[in-house]
């Protein structure tokens, strides 16, 4: 079996080495030059933890290659997987195409015999439909079929979430590139993982369906934290009631400054202009972007009202700029919204983040970036958690109250416990939680 894998984004290179893992030949393929040479001298381009291990493994074990050349790895392919990206159009929101339509166009011209091509790049219903086109134009006496395979894929955990998922989904296959399919994905089968067969336009929304709904569990658990805030309640009780439910269940339903990453924001709103489209609006999740837009601005404001109503001339220590732990990912990271907006009221920013500095460094002016988070904490007026990296989770309290100008912390991630903040003498303030027991002080007012 060999597959060769269109992209060495976060999808296409985690799909590649899990797949080589299983004992496939693997070619991934890119045309960034710079970004393959990388990857062949073992060199990661994003941050995933285990992934460099897994691809210095199948790389020597011979499973696992790199290339800039496409013909020859689709030429040599049993299944060819379309990893590209597919980023917010500009202007209108719709997912943009062009890179899947420019890979359908070379795959085209480089297949050999029967081959199974796979689209697992998040794309909008009917994509599919687009792609056999595009090959069938360019290839009309082509052997081939066209399938949906979408990924659901976490980042920081992602090589978990693909050797042991929930389901896989495959859409549009026949009897025979079904057989291709179950070869492909062979361990997964033995492991009695479900398999959901469906039309390819099915598997296709099923995609933007569970991203969808799961960024609205998000956004509805952050409007009852903003309640229980107005009606001294406690939002993690709260979570912890519903979440037992098992209608229900506990995962997303974790309060804080909003969803970011490369899935949740172009996905919904993709998803939004589909339904439109169609002639048939999702006002539910039409109102989760326009939520989640404003609730990162509304976080700057938490901050700035901590501080007495104004940061002029204030440092705000931020510890955490990635979407999420355990990436390097800043795509539609809070931080892009909270920083700007609290440099824009007068605030200087000491920011430190265990992987993402590198990346945010060219999205983020001005910033004074740190060696460590007590770094980020010298001299600073209040200190704001953005990220909840595991190792913010046990800071030295009466340390970090020494080396900074006033005890004021606020907890964007409620990772720690008002009562422990309250009894080390904190100012301490956190998502949907009562005040009572905390104390009510904010930074003196200049």
């Amino acid at each position: 079996m060999r597959i060769a894998m269109i992209g060495t984004g976060y999808v296409g290179l985690v799909s590649g080495a899990c797949f080589s893992e299983f004992g496939i030949d693997v070619v991934c393929v890119d045309k960034d030059a710079d970004k393959v040479g990388r990857l062949r001298r073992g060199e990661m381009p994003i941050y995933e933890p285990g992934l460099d291990g897994l691809v210095a493994g199948n790389v020597t074990a011979g499973r696992l290659s790199f290339t800039e050349d496409l013909g020859p790895a689709v030429g040599a392919a049993d299944a060819v997987f379309i990893a590209v990206g597919t980023p917010s159009r500009r202007g209108d929101g719709h997912a943009d195409l062009s890179f899947v339509e420019a890979a359908a166009r070379e795959i085209a011209a480089a297949l050999n015999g029967y081959t199974v091509i796979v689209t697992k790049s998040t794309v909008p219903v009917g994509t599919g439909d687009v792609v056999e086109s595009i090959i069938g134009e360019g290839c009309p006496d082509g052997d081939f079929e066209v399938l949906s395979n979408p990924e659901f894929l976490r980042e920081g955990s992602a090589i978990n979430d693909f050797m042991h998922p929930d389901r896989i989904v495959i859409g549009g296959a026949t009897p025979r590139s079904e057989a291709v399919m179950r070869q492909v994905y062979r361990p997964l089968f033995l492991m009695e993982t479900p398999m959901v067969f469906t039309s390819r336009r099915t598997a296709e929304l099923i995609k933007y369906a569970a991203n969808a709904f799961l960024a609205t569990k998000v956004t509805f658990i952050n409007e009852i934290a903003d309640l229980c805030e107005r009606v001294d309640a406690d939002i993690q009780d709260v979570a912890k009631g519903i979440g037992l439910d098992g209608r229900i269940g506990p995962k997303f339903l974790h309060a804080g400054p909003g969803f970011g990453g490369s899935c949740f924001p172009k996905d919904t709103l993709a998803l939004v202009r589909t339904a439109e489209e169609a002639d048939s609006p999702l006002r539910i999740v039409r109102a989760v972007v326009e939520i989640n837009d404003a609730r990162k601005t509304r976080m700057a404001r938490k901050i700035i009202d901590a501080c007495g109503g104004s940061v002029e001339g204030r440092t705000i220590a931020i510890l955490g700029v990635a979407f999420k732990p355990n990436t390097d990912d800043m795509r539609e990271a809070p931080s892009l919204d909270i920083i700007p907006a609290l440099q824009t009221a007068g605030a200087t920013i000491r920011a430190f983040d265990p992987e993402a500095m590198d990346e945010a460094k060219s999205l983020l002016d001005g910033v004074i970036w740190c060696e460590d988070a007590y770094d980020a904490m010298k001299d600073a007026d209040a200190l704001a958690i953005l990220t909840e990296w595991n190792e913010f989770r046990a800071l030295d309290l009466n340390r970090a109250k020494e080396i900074m100008k006033h005890g004021v912390m606020i907890d964007l991630r409620n990772i720690y416990r008002p009562e422990e903040m309250t009894s080390a003498g904190w100012t301490y303030l956190s998502i949907g939680r009562p005040a009572a027991g905390t104390r009510r002080e904010r930074v003196p007012a200049q």
